[in-house]
C-alpha cells in the first residue's frame, strides 16, 4: 500500500511517500481502507520530534481516520466488512484501574494512532474493534475524519472537566483551530455565551456562523482588554485554553472570581506565568485535560446525527500533497480541519 512515513524527525522533507506492506490484523482487529485522514497539531509535533519522548520510527502519521472495513478478525462481532467507520484516536490496555473505571484516556499504556502506532496517512490501517465507531450516514468521510480528536477533546474539557453551565460566559481561544471550532459548538450546545478570538475578520465571521456571540481579532485588539470591556470588568466564568506561552497569562487574567481555566495544549509554548496572588484571591481553578474517553466520543456522535454539530472542513488534499497540508497547519491558514485522502 501507499503510505507517508517519517524515518527521522525534522522539517517537511522528512515526510516520505513510500510503498509498505498492508497491515496484518490480529483476531481482535479490523483492517480499514482509509478514505480520509484529518490533520492535527499533533502531526506537526510528532514530525518535528518532542523533547524526552522516544517515538518509534519509521512511523505513519495521522490519528483522525475514517474509512471502510475490508477485513475483520475472528473475535470481531459488532462490525463487518463494508461498515463505514470512524476511529477513536487512542488505544488503551482495557485492564487497568483507569480503563475499568472508564478513564481510558489516563491509561499508562495509552497510545495514539500516528504518534506511537501507525496511523492514517496510508491506504489501510489496522484498528482494534474497541476503537471503532460507525460513521453517521448523513456525513461524508472527510467530515467524519474531522470529528474524533477535536470534538472529543472539546467535549471532555467542557462537559467532563469544567462542567460548563447554561448562562455562563466562556472565552474560547483561536476559533480557527480545529479544537476551537469544536469548542464553540459544544459551548453553545450547553447554553453558554461565547467570546472567541481569531487572527482575521474572515475567521471571526465563520466563528459567528457557528454561534459565537462576541468576536475579538487578537491581531488588532488586546483580547484581555476586550474581555474586560465585554463583561463590564467582571471577566469570564471559563477560559478554553490550548495556546500556552504568553497567551496563557492573559487568558488567566481574563477570569472572573471563581473562574475556571481548562487547557489541553501548548501550541505557542509549554511555559506560562501566573500570579499566584490572583489565583488564591479570586478562587480560580485550573484544569488540565488530555483527550477524552471513548464513551464520550460515542455520546457526542449523536449530535452529528441530529445536525446540532457539524464538521468544518477547510481543505481536502491528496495524500501526495502532505507537505502542503502540514504547511497550512503550521501557518494557521485554515479555519477548521485540513484533510488528506489516499
Amino acid at each position: 500500500m501507499k503510505a507517508v512515513r517519517i524515518f527521522e524527525h525534522g522539517n517537511l522533507d522528512v515526510l516520505k511517500i513510500t510503498e509498505v506492506e498492508d497491515p496484518k490484523i490480529s483476531s481482535n482487529d479490523v483492517l480499514v481502507n482509509v478514505k480520509a485522514c484529518a490533520l492535527n497539531h499533533l502531526d506537526i509535533w510528532t514530525r518535528k520530534g518532542l523533547p524526552n519522548v522516544k517515538i518509534p520510527l519509521p512511523l505513519i502519521l495521522g490519528c483522525d481516520i475514517s474509512g471502510i472495513i475490508t477485513e475483520v478478525g475472528s473475535e470481531v462481532k459488532s462490525f463487518k466488512i463494508g461498515d463505514e467507520v470512524l476511529v477513536a484516536p487512542g488505544t488503551s490496555c482495557g485492564k487497568c484501574y483507569e480503563c475499568l473505571s472508564g478513564q481510558d484516556n489516563l491509561c499508562n499504556s495509552y497510545k495514539m494512532f500516528g504518534y506511537m502506532i501507525d496511523g492514517g496517512y496510508a491506504e489501510y490501517v489496522k484498528v482494534p474493534q474497541e476503537n471503532l465507531i460507525k460513521k453517521p450516514n448523513n456525513i461524508s468521510f472527510e467530515e467524519g475524519a474531522s470529528i474524533p480528536l477535536v470534538f472529543l477533546t472539546a467535549w471532555h474539557m467542557l462537559v467532563n472537566r469544567v462542567k460548563l453551565k447554561a448562562g455562563e460566559t466562556i472565552l474560547i481561544q483561536a476559533a480557527g483551530s480545529g479544537v476551537g471550532m469544536a469548542g464553540i459548538q459544544v459551548a453553545k450546545l450547553l447554553g453558554a455565551r461565547v467570546i472567541t478570538t481569531a487572527s482575521t475578520d474572515e475567521k471571526l465571521q465563520k466563528a459567528k456562523e457557528l454561534g459565537a456571540d462576541e468576536l475579538i481579532n487578537y491581531k488588532e485588539q488586546d483580547f484581555l482588554k476586550e474581555v474586560k470591556r465585554i463583561t463590564d470588568k467582571k471577566g469570564v466564568d471559563v477560559v478554553f485554553e490550548h495556546i500556552g506561552g504568553n497567551t496563557f497569562e492573559k487568558s488567566f487574567l481574563s477570569l472572573s472570581k471563581n473562574g475556571r481555566l481548562v487547557t489541553c495544549g501548548a501550541t505557542e509554548g509549554s511555559n506560562a506565568n501566573i500570579d499566584l496572588r490572583v489565583l488564591f484571591y479570586k478562587h480560580i481553578t485550573l484544569y488540565g485535560s488530555f483527550m477524552g474517553q471513548k464513551s464520550e466520543l460515542i455520546e457526542l456522535i449523536k449530535f452529528f446525527e441530529n445536525g446540532k454539530f457539524k464538521s468544518i472542513v477547510d481543505k481536502v488534499l491528496h495524500l501526495e500533497d502532505i507537505k502542503e497540508a502540514h504547511k497550512i497547519i503550521e501557518e494557521r491558514r485554515q479555519f477548521g480541519k485540513v484533510v488528506v485522502k489516499p
